[in-house]
């Protein structure tokens, strides 16, 4: 799965005021043919692009190339059940990444354009933001 080799700090704030307004960088196709653009904001977690991920590859049986255009590089902690309040911030849990509407979550290219949105229509369903197909402008 994704994360960050190292981090400067080991938790984060939560900062959900991130997913106001729409994406302006990372909002183009740059390097396949058919891509995943997210229409509402939301976080991916680090599970979710690797299970979005698989579902692309076994839907093309392992043929054409996958870009993903996110990395998960926020930490969320959390602590046990049953933990009474206090006694500090919770230990690292998972890492996700924050979405906005308009932002290529995947990208691919090499085969058949039916096919390449067939895999990516399956891989929406695995994320937790909706999501459209879209396709390059020849």
């Amino acid at each position: 799965m994704l994360q960050p080799k190292r981090t400067k700090f080991r938790r984060q704030h939560r900062a959900r005021s991130q997913s106001k307004g729409v994406a302006t960088r990372g909002s183009e196709i740059s390097f396949g043919e058919v891509a995943i653009k997210a229409v509402t904001a939301g976080e991916i977690t680090a599970r979710q692009i690797e299970s979005a991920r698989r579902t692309i590859a076994r839907a093309v049986k392992r043929g054409g190339k996958i870009w993903i255009r996110i990395f998960p590089d926020k930490v969320l902690t959390a602590k046990g059940a049953e933990v009474p309040m206090g006694s500090g911030k919770g230990a690292p849990d998972k890492w996700v990444t924050q979405v906005r509407p308009g932002k290529i979550l995947f990208e691919m290219s090499g085969a058949e354009t039916t096919l390449m949105q067939e895999a990516l229509k399956l891989a929406t369903y695995k994320l937790p933001v909706k999501c459209k197909i879209i396709s390059q402008d020849i």
